[in-house]
């Protein structure tokens, strides 16, 4: 259904629509194009995301690759790079424990051969969550979408959720979110974006900018 609201959204949409679409096409080529570097990096960015600004935790990825650390770095010295980031204690932990699960015997990091490997995008975002520490659907769902996956799947964080309120998606924003009403909200997502003809990973990226100004990750 569209409300008015929606109707103020589709205007943005309809101007930014070709840098949207420039993104997301650039988030695919990272998928095809990049390295298996490249795409532990935007896993280790997504661990990196909750409760943090997604520039700044970028910014610690960049870092930890320029100095040669954020394969090879023991916990201790990523720390201190993670300063800009909340809790960065857990997620030095958490970026340890990525590194190994992604690593072959030869100490090579394999994350884009490992994900090459599950067929179903859907079965790629239920091992992240099952297995990779520090992430939840949303942080699952972000990764994948950066890396030309996102078609289908939704990252529900606060600022997407209080604009499904708005356009009357959802009828209110769940004080906690499980994985039952995460889908959910999810499906409702799903269809609300056919029924108005944007695609769900453009309307992450519409709804993000509303709130940013900026069209990031």
């Amino acid at each position: 259904m569209k409300n008015d609201y929606f109707y103020e959204i589709e205007k943005i949409y309809k101007e930014k629509k070709e840098e949207i679409k420039n993104r997301l096409e650039y988030f695919k080529s990272v998928w095809k194009d990049g390295s298996n570097e490249d795409i532990h990096s935007e896993l280790s960015f997504c661990i990196l995301t909750p409760q943090s600004k997604a520039k700044n935790a970028w910014k610690v990825i960049s870092e930890l690759r320029k100095d040669g650390l954020l394969f090879t770095g023991k916990e201790e010295e990523l720390v201190p790079y993670l300063n800009i980031v909340r809790f960065k204690n857990n997620k030095a932990k958490y970026l340890i424990l990525l590194r190994e699960q992604m690593m072959n015997n030869k100490g090579e990091v394999i994350t884009r051969d490992f994900f090459d490997s599950i067929e179903d995008i859907f079965e790629k975002r239920e091992w992240i969550v099952k297995n990779i520490k520090g992430m939840s659907y949303k942080e699952a769902g972000h990764f994948l979408r950066n890396v030309g996956f996102g078609e289908k799947l939704a990252i529900l964080d606060r600022h997407i959720l209080k604009n499904l309120l708005k356009l009357e998606v959802i009828k209110e924003i769940p004080k906690t979110i499980t994985p039952k009403n995460y889908k959910e909200i999810e499906e409702k997502l799903r269809s609300f974006c056919k029924e108005v003809n944007i695609p769900m990973d453009e309307m992450d990226l519409l709804l993000w900018y509303i709130e940013a100004g900026e069209i990031f990750k």
